[in-house]
C-alpha cells in the first residue's frame, strides 16, 4: 500500500490532466451560472467561464459538497494509508473549514492543511507535498512543513476593470464610476488568508510598475537570503500574459524559470478578465 495521497482543489490551477501526470487528485470547484451548476475543468472550461462573464451572467462560487469530498477520500484510502488535502485558503472560502470538520471522522488518516494559499502559490504547496511524500515523509510531517511555511509567499494582482470588484462589494458604485473616468487601476494583494487592497494608481503601466516594485521589495527585504520562486498569473489574453512574463524576466534575470498560469476561476470571478498577477514563494525547507 502506498503511504500518502496528495489532494487539492481546482483553485490551485492544476488541471485534471495535469493531476493525472502528477499522480494526485484535484477536486473541481462548483460554480452556479444563471442557476445552473458547473464544475471547473469538468463541465466548465476557462473559455466558457469568460464567455459567461462577458455576457453578464449571474455567477456565484460554491464549495465541493461534503459527499464529493468524503467519496474521494474513501476511494483513496483503499490504496493509501493517509491523505494530505490542500484546499484553497480558509480566508477565501469555507470549503477548508468544512473539510476540517469532515476529517475528524477519519481517525487521523486525513490531514487538511490550511496553509492560506490560492492559485500558483497553492500549486507550489502541492508540488512540495508530492516531493515530501516521495521522500517517505508521513502526512503529519508534510502538514507541519506546509503550515510552517504558509505565509512565506506574496501575490500582487492588478485588474483591468472595477466592474467585478463592484459586483462583489469591494468597490462602491460611485468609486467604480470615478475609477473608470480617472483610469484608476487598483493593485490587490494576497498575504495570507484573503484578498486585500494594496494601492491605487492611474493606468495599467503604473500598476505593473507598482507590482514589480512590491515584489522586488519582498524578495530583497522580507525574504532576503531565502531561496525564492517567481511566478506569474493572468486572466488577460495569452499574448498579453506573455508580454507580462517577459517584463518580469527582464526585471528579475536571476530567476531562470518563471512559471505562469491562468488564475483560478474563484479569483477570476471577483476580478474579471484582463488581470495580471505576480507572486513569489519561498522554497520550503524540509
Amino acid at each position: 500500500m502506498k503511504k500518502v495521497a496528495v489532494v487539492t482543489d481546482s483553485n490551485s490551477g492544476i488541471t485534471q490532466a495535469q493531476a493525472k501526470e502528477m499522480g494526485i487528485r484535484v477536486l473541481p470547484m462548483p460554480f452556479y451560472i444563471n442557476g445552473e451548476l458547473y464544475f471547473e475543468d469538468i463541465t466548465l472550461t476557462q473559455e466558457e467561464f469568460y464567455q459567461k462573464l462577458a455576457e453578464d451572467a449571474d455567477i456565484s462560487t460554491s464549495q465541493p459538497s461534503p459527499a464529493s469530498v468524503t467519496e474521494l477520500w474513501d476511494e483513496l484510502l483503499e490504496d493509501f494509508e493517509e491523505i494530505v488535502y490542500i484546499p484553497m485558503s480558509s480566508g477565501l472560502s469555507s470549503s477548508c473549514e468544512t473539510a476540517m470538520a469532515l476529517a475528524q471522522d477519519y481517525d487521523g488518516k486525513v490531514h487538511v492543511v490550511d496553509n492560506q494559499r490560492i492559485s500558483i502559490t497553492q500549486r507550489q504547496s502541492v508540488l512540495e507535498a508530492i516531493e515530501m511524500a516521495d521522500k517517505g515523509m508521513d502526512a503529519g510531517e508534510i502538514e507541519e512543513v506546509l503550515l510552517r511555511e504558509k505565509l512565506e509567499a506574496s501575490i500582487y494582482i492588478t485588474v483591468d476593470t472595477l466592474k467585478y470588484l463592484k459586483k462583489g462589494g469591494r468597490v462602491t458604485a460611485a468609486g467604480a464610476a470615478l475609477g473608470a473616468v480617472l483610469n484608476i487601476k487598483p493593485v490587490l494583494q494576497i498575504q495570507g488568508d484573503k484578498l486585500d487592497a494594496f494601492a491605487k494608481v492611474r493606468g495599467f503601466k503604473a500598476a505593473r510598475k507598482t507590482m514589480i516594485t512590491a515584489i522586488e521589495k519582498d524578495i530583497t527585504e522580507r525574504f532576503a537570503g531565502k531561496e525564492m520562486i517567481l511566478q506569474a498569473a493572468y486572466t488577460c489574453s495569452d499574448e498579453e500574459a506573455e508580454k507580462w512574463k517577459q517584463e518580469l524576466r527582464e526585471k528579475f534575470p536571476q530567476f531562470e524559470d518563471i512559471y505562469m498560469a491562468r488564475l483560478s476561476l474563484s479569483v477570476s470571478c471577483h476580478i474579471g478578465p484582463g488581470a495580471i498577477a505576480v507572486a513569489c514563494v519561498k522554497r520550503a525547507e524540509y
